[in-house]
Parts: structure tokens; sequence; C-alpha cells
């Protein structure tokens, strides 16, 4: 028989991403339960690429702020395989976003020629914050950079916040812009695995912004930056289109991927949490172009700090079980830690993160979302396949893959708030559960 072996986070006990021991399991099918679980393996759908989090100058500069000790923490929290997450992803933004201390950009204004380009200011924090990370992660992070808004001078209102729209004499600049911010890392040892057009390209916010519209986008991609990146030599390099909300992700996917000679540089469509919990819009991208990926860019809990607090936790599970089962193949948290205001934040835009490093008491505070999205990045490992499951559970959520091992692991969520009694069915063989209230476990399948 196989060995079966339960996790659990719940939030009435003190479990968090705690290893229960082994699980008893039958030869046979569980009798007399309502709720039930059974894993198909021979179902297969996409392979996942991992987990991670963002490298704001935010976060970099916070861990600036609070003890060496207290820093190597957050960093083994997050990326040893074993003591920490396991996170293998990672983001990073092309000059300001709103969780950087000021707008700012790597050239002076009006240099159209590029010629000023420089990111030392990314070698303070930002670039040591992603070293330190891979060394304790054994391997490069893969890297989404992503760009929330052009110089001001690029734009038609003249301001990197607010919105505004790329002059169109610029793109051919803006375009080349990306290949130098790529070439910049790599020559500082951190290789760019792939970039988006724009940060959320239909909101006007009072941070960075700037908009597209799908058909902007489309011409951008398949005119300027999907061509500039070949010319560069940046091939190899993906672009993802959209990076915002799943609820008009179909329109917007759409527009760009329809056209054969933009879809031809695009890997995929990356999107947000924000507004919308349609993972069906998710599903549908994948049903109209199966051949293209999608990534999750983007999550946090918005409103600052939420110390303490259970529903944090069980929205990030709930939206990456939700994503998971709609063709997503990983997914990148927000920023990686924040301070005791949820900031800092250039305009005041305060957020949540999972792990908060109080700055004042050099104290690390762990939230609900960090153990939740534990489950899900300790023990689905980079190069895991999404295979079926039966469900007949209506109380619960839950998500199956096999790793590259060949161990299988499914994660079940309970937001109820009563216990949940249900039969999990694997090969033959079952297991009689019971889910605590607002609790969340893994159960990993060996042999």
């Amino acid at each position: 028989m196989a060995k079966w072996v339960k996790v659990l986070t719940s939030r009435d006990s003190a479990d968090r991403l705690q290893p229960q021991g082994e699980v008893a399991v039958q030869s046979s099918a569980v009798a007399g339960t309502e709720q039930k679980l059974k894993v198909l393996p021979e179902q297969t759908y996409q392979t996942v690429m991992g987990f991670g989090g963002a490298f704001t100058e935010a976060a970099a500069y916070t861990l600036s702020r609070i003890s060496p000790q207290k820093r190597e923490e957050v960093i083994r929290k997050y990326f040893d395989p074993q003591e920490g997450l396991g996170y293998t992803l990672g983001r990073v933004h092309i000059h300001s976003c709103d969780f950087a201390l000021e707008n700012y950009t790597y050239i002076e204004d009006g240099d159209v020629e590029l010629k000023t380009f420089d990111i030392s200011r990314d070698h303070k924090w930002v670039i040591p914050f992603v070293r330190d990370a891979a060394k304790v992660a054994g391997e490069n992070i893969t890297m989404l950079a992503s760009p929330w808004s052009p110089p001001a001078w690029m734009k038609t209102n003249g301001d990197m916040n607010h919105g505004g729209q790329l002059k169109p004499e610029y793109r051919e600049v803006w375009a080349l812009y990306y290949t130098k911010f790529i070439k910049a890392y790599r020559e500082a040892g951190i290789p760019i695995w792939g970039i988006t057009v724009q940060n959320e390209p239909a909101a006007v916010q009072t941070w960075d912004s700037c908009i597209y519209s799908g058909e902007e986008e489309r011409d951008f991609v398949r005119d300027y930056l999907g061509p500039v990146m070949h010319r560069e030599g940046l091939s190899d390099v993906h672009i993802l289109i959209w990076d915002h909300n799943r609820d008009i992700m179909v329109e917007r996917a759409s527009a760009v991927l329809s056209d054969p000679e933009a879809a031809k540089y695009v890997w995929g469509t990356g999107f947000h949490w924000y507004v919308s919990e349609a993972f069906e819009n998710v599903g549908k991208v994948h049903e109209l172009f199966p051949d293209k990926h999608l990534l999750f860019t983007e999550g946090c809990q918005e409103g600052g700090v939420k110390l303490g607090e259970w529903f944090t936790g069980e929205r990030y599970g709930r939206n990456i079980i939700g994503d998971l089962n709609h063709w997503n193949e990983g997914f990148l948290d927000w920023n990686l830690v924040l301070d005791e205001t949820g900031g800092p934040n250039h305009v005041g835009n305060l957020c949540d993160a999972p792990i908060i490093a109080d700055t004042t008491t050099d104290t690390l505070h762990y939230n609900s979302s960090y153990y939740y999205i534990g489950h899900f990045s300790k023990y689905i490992k980079p190069g895991a396949t999404r295979i079926g499951l039966e469900a007949q559970a209506p109380d619960l959520l839950a998500t199956a893959f096999r790793n590259p091992d060949g161990s299988i692991a499914v994660v079940v969520q309970n937001e109820c708030d009563v216990a949940q009694p249900f039969a999990l069915e694997f090969g033959g063989e079952a297991a009689s559960e019971t889910l605590p209230a607002h609790s969340i476990a893994t159960y990993i399948i060996q042999g």
C-alpha cells in the first residue's frame, strides 16, 4: 500500500503547515461518506512552473531596515526548499511602481538613444535581495519583469502616474528599454525569464500606470516589442500580455492572440485576482488559445496590514485552487514582505503581505496567507502535472497534482464554520478524513 501523509493548517489550533503523520487507509472505497474526492491520475492537464512573489523596492528596502538575522530568516522562510516555502519564481518592476519609494526611471529625461540607461539604484536593495534568494533556493529564480509606466516624457499626460498613454513616436524607444533592462540584469547575474507588456493596462491609478487598449497592446507587441526583442537577441525571453484582472481577460487576450502576427511573439497571458474571482475566465482563455500559457502574476490583500486575520489565507487558498483547476501554470504573490504600515508605498496604497516586518521592534509576523501558500508551494513542485479529481464535495475546495518524483499532492480546503468529513480515494485505496473548520490540508501520497 502507498504511504499517505497529511499536513494541516487550522485556524482553531496551533497547526500551521504541520505534519500530522501517516493517514490510515483501507483497500476499498469508504462507505457512507457523503463527500468524496477521487484522484484520477490517468487524466492529465497543465504542468506547473512553480510559486513565488515580488522583489519590490518596498520589500527589499524593508529588509534593509531590520537586523541581518531577521532579513536572512525572511529569505530562508520563503526560498529554502526544506525550511521555507520552496519559492522558485520572482517578479521585479522595471523602474518604479507604487511599491517603490518614489517615481524613478533608469534614464535622463529626453534620452531617446538610452545612452544614460543605468540600473545602479536596483543594486542598492533589489538585486542583492534576488541574489540572496537564489543562493538559499540553490538555483536561479525564474524572474518575470513588468513595467508600470514609461518615463513621463514618453507619455501623453507627461506624468508617470494617473494613467496616460505611450506616445506613438516613442514605441520603438520604449521597446528597446525593456531589452536594456533584461541585458543589465543578466550582467548582474540575474536571468530574466519573461516580461509583461504593461502592468494593469486598463487601470488609471494614482500611482505609476499607463493605459493600452487591447488593440494598442496587440500593435505594440506585433510591430515593436516582439521584433525589437528578436533583433536584440532576446527571443528566448517570454512575452506575457494583459497582466491585469480576470473580469475582462477573455476579450483582452483575444484582442492580441487572435492576430497571428502578434501571437507568434506571445508566450501567454498574465492575470491578477483583484475585482473578480471568475476562475472560469482563466479556463476560457485556455480553451480559445490552448497553445498559449497562463500565469497568475499578482495578488495581495488590499487595505493595509491584517495581522492575525484568517480570511486572507483563505482568499489565497481559494484563488490558487480556482486558478490551478482552470489551467493556470504558476503563482506569483505580490510583495514578499512589507513593514508594519503595509508599505512603504509612495502614494499610500498600503497592502498586506504574507510576512510583515515590524521595523520598530525587529519582529516578523507570519500571516495566515504565508501558511496557505505553503500548502501548494512546498508540495506541488516545479514540473508537477495537474491530474484529474472527481469531486462530490460541495463544501470543500480541492486540486491534485503528480510531482516529477511520482508522488501525488492533493490540497483540500474547508472554509466552513464546521468540520467537514470526506473520503479521499486513490488507486483502489481510500482514507476517511475530517477537515476542521477553516482549515487547509495537503495529502502527499508516495509509493
